[in-house]
Parts: C-alpha cells; structure tokens; sequence
C-alpha cells in the first residue's frame, strides 16, 4: 500500500467518522493527559471514554473487536477502582503514591498477563470470528495489567502502555477507525512522556 493510497484511506475515513468516536477519542486523550500529571480527573473522563469504546468496538467494528469490547468495560471498572485508591489518604499523606513495584507485584502482574493473552487468545479463535485474534489479545492482556499498576500509582503501567499502544495502532488502522489510531499514536507520545514525567516526581 503506497503512501498516497494510506493517506486518502485516512481522510476518507476521518470525513466518515461517528461522533461516537469524536467523543471517545477527545476524552481518552484529555483522560491520559490527567494521568500523565498525575490528577485524579484521569478517571471521570476516561470512564466515558472507554464506555463509548466498548460501544464502538462492539456494534460498529465489522467483524467486532470483541476482547477491545470487553476490554474498555473493564477499563471502566478499574477506572472506578482506581478513583477510590487515588483519592485515599492518611494522616494528609496519599496511601497510594508514585513508586515502582516490588519484586512480588512485578511477578504478578507478568503472571496476569500471561494468563490474560491465553485465555483471550482462545476465546477469539474458539467463540469469535475474530480476524486479529494475536494482536487483539495481546492488546487487551497487557492494557489489562497496565490498568492495574496504574490504579496502585506504579511506574511500570507506563511501560505497559507504551507496549499495548505500539501494538494498537496498526490493529486501528487496519479495522480503519482513524480517529482511535491517531489517539493511539498520541497516547504512545503520551505515556513515554508521562513516564518521564513520573520518573522526576519520584526523585523529587
């Protein structure tokens, strides 16, 4: 597929595009941005945006993108999950703040994946017509634990991030939401910077 051939692919798919996806894509990126500065206001953002995605992913996706579905109603109650921890204090001191994980939470958050990608991989070939069942599994197990480690404030859900959306970008386009490539791409600029970002706040 040459350059040419892409690009008019991609206005071509912008001009179609639903205000679903306009919406969904805005607050994701603004959700992220929140979570890159470290402000609770990650949450009530993002809990519509990953609604809107799931609803995207399910009825309009042809074949449906059934684990990215699934996958943002998940999104939705870690959101709810990590609101409460973030906002959990003691004695004026976060109970929650910026660190890395420890041995034991690195092994089990490895271990999450792994047995997310399987089992999300089976249920694709097994139950779906899923045409993308490796790289939608594999999407959807590491943005898994990536939501886990970011609802405990751990340095490593930027990691996580960084690997789910290289990943999703060719996955989007090719399913041809444009929007959700574009913000894929931005959410990759994003989480290297909110790593960084991360990384200087622990040091001071």
């Amino acid at each position: 597929m040459s350059i040419t051939s892409i690009w008019q692919q991609f206005t071509e798919n912008v001009i179609q595009t639903r205000w679903e996806e306009w919406l969904s894509t805005i607050l994701q990126i603004v959700s992220v941005w929140y979570a890159k500065k470290n402000k609770v206001l990650v949450y009530p953002t993002g809990i519509i945006g990953v609604l809107l995605a799931s609803y995207i992913y399910y009825f309009i996706s042809d074949p449906p993108l059934y684990a990215d579905a699934i996958l943002n109603i998940y999104y939705f109650f870690m959101s709810i999950y990590g609101w409460y921890n973030w906002v959990q204090k003691k004695n004026d001191q976060l109970i929650f703040p910026i660190s890395w994980c420890n041995k034991k939470e690195l092994f089990i958050g490895l271990g999450i994946f792994i047995f997310f990608w399987g089992l999300i991989y089976y249920m694709l070939i097994s139950i779906t017509n899923s045409n993308t069942p490796v790289l939608d599994s594999l999407v959807s197990s590491t943005a898994v634990i990536s939501m886990w480690w970011m609802a405990k404030r751990k340095m490593e859900n930027w990691m996580a991030w960084i690997a789910s959306n290289i990943v999703a970008i060719p996955l989007n386009f090719y399913k041809g939401f444009m929007l959700f490539t574009v913000m894929y791409i931005l959410f990759l600029g994003l989480a290297v910077s909110g790593f960084n970002e991360w990384k200087l706040k622990i040091k001071k």
